[in-house]
């Protein structure tokens, strides 16, 4: 186990009957809030009525910003960041999933850039490391998947050149989020889906370290891990059932609070690869990744095959006789291909209707960025991102 440092802020409210709190956790930041969501679907639910009366009966003024949509958009957030510099925005509430969450940190930090710096190239292209100031954030979330409700992270798409990337800061932590599981009933089966495919990849990405000794981390993840596996199927079959949602709903802020990665070093070559996919052909992150997964575990598995091992015993029940490893880890990769298969997501490119014709494209744009290598628990370089891809065909 490495030495760690672990801080995380974010005030969680969680439950029923929760968001009429909302507007007097939000005046503590100050009197003047940007209400930042997506395409309107918090306006068919009612989730957007309960948040706006909360927030003006706490005698705060709202000004709104909508438009958020998956993989957001730098011209959306460059569009909040005038907003908020025009408007004096003291606190940004992001009322959706994680792509709103995510379009919030971005506009939070750029309204308070120097003039001389950009938040895409500066922050998302060629971070430093030091963000400095932020106009706070808070979250309602209606979409367990992301994690970013309490994460460090942000991941936004430049739709001109099609890249897709991330920053980490624990600057852009949210200070609160509103998790009230009931408004995840009227969530499409597709993003339900989608989500608990995403939060499943956020602990496998720190289940594959190198690092030795985790004992406890690596049972946590795997115990999150199985809870989506047994939940995420029974959330599709049940959608108003509470108690499937608020599993859900948990484990997607557990697994990517950063508390489950102290001690070891995540991998986190699958998500970068898949923001290539995203970032070229638009499509889910969470569709993504449960293509890439398969793909990248059946390339790199054999620089540690006892940490699959484990895996497959621990997580999926594979039961073959222990000498027959690679036997054991390819029924592992089986079960997930067929978990994913049991939500209605791709495992194949074909699935999504990709073809092989933009793959070299994508294996170099990955590098893009100041990037020597991808991952790591192998180090992937653009040959090798190539490969993973083909194999995912």
């Amino acid at each position: 186990m490495l030495n760690f440092s672990y801080y995380n802020p974010t005030r969680i409210i969680f439950g029923k009957g929760t968001l009429d709190k909302v507007g007097a956790e939000a005046a503590q930041y100050g009197k003047k809030v940007l209400f930042h969501y997506g395409s309107g679907s918090i306006k068919r639910n009612g989730v957007f009525d309960a948040v706006d009366a909360s927030l003006k009966a706490s005698g705060l003024t709202v000004v709104y910003l909508d438009g958020v949509v998956p993989n957001p958009r730098l011209s959306l957030v460059r569009k909040g960041i005038e907003l908020c510099k025009k408007e004096k925005i003291d606190l940004i509430l992001a009322v959706g999933g994680g792509s709103v969450i995510d379009s919030a940190k971005a506009i939070g930090l750029g309204a308070k850039l120097p003039s001389n710096e950009d938040i895409w190239n500066d922050y998302f292209m060629n971070y430093d490391g030091v963000a400095r100031e932020t106009i706070p954030v808070g979250v309602v979330l209606t979409i367990p998947a992301a994690g970013s409700e309490s994460s460090t992270g942000s991941v936004i798409t430049d739709e001109q050149t099609k890249l897709k990337r991330a920053m980490n800061s624990e600057t852009i932590i949210p200070k609160f989020a509103f998790m009230d599981p009931e408004t995840n009933y009227s969530l499409p089966a597709y993003q339900t889906a989608c989500g608990a495919s995403d939060i499943l990849a956020h602990l496998q990405e720190r289940y594959f370290t190198t690092v030795q000794d985790n004992d406890l981390s690596d049972r946590l993840l795997e115990s999150c891990m199985r809870n989506i596996i047994a939940n995420a199927p029974l959330a599709l079959k049940n959608p108003n059932e509470y108690r499937y949602r608020a599993e859900l709903m948990w484990t997607g802020t557990i697994a990517h609070n950063n508390l489950l990665d102290k001690g070891r070093i995540g991998d986190w070559a699958s998500h970068n690869i898949e923001h290539e996919l995203s970032g070229m052909y638009d499509i889910a992150h969470g569709a993504g990744l449960s293509i890439v997964f398969p793909a990248w575990m059946r390339y790199v598995y054999k620089t540690d095959i006892d940490r699959f091992v484990q895996y497959a015993i621990r997580v999926w029940d594979v039961s073959l006789p222990l000498n027959d490893k690679e036997g054991i880890i390819e029924t592992a990769i089986e079960r997930l291909e067929a978990f994913y298969r049991s939500l209605g997501l791709p495992v194949r490119l074909s699935d999504a209707g990709i073809g092989s014709d933009k793959i070299k494209e994508m294996a170099a744009t990955a590098m893009v960025g100041e990037r020597e290598a991808l991952g790591n628990f192998q180090k992937l370089n653009a040959k090798d991102i190539e490969n993973i891809l083909r194999l995912a065909l």
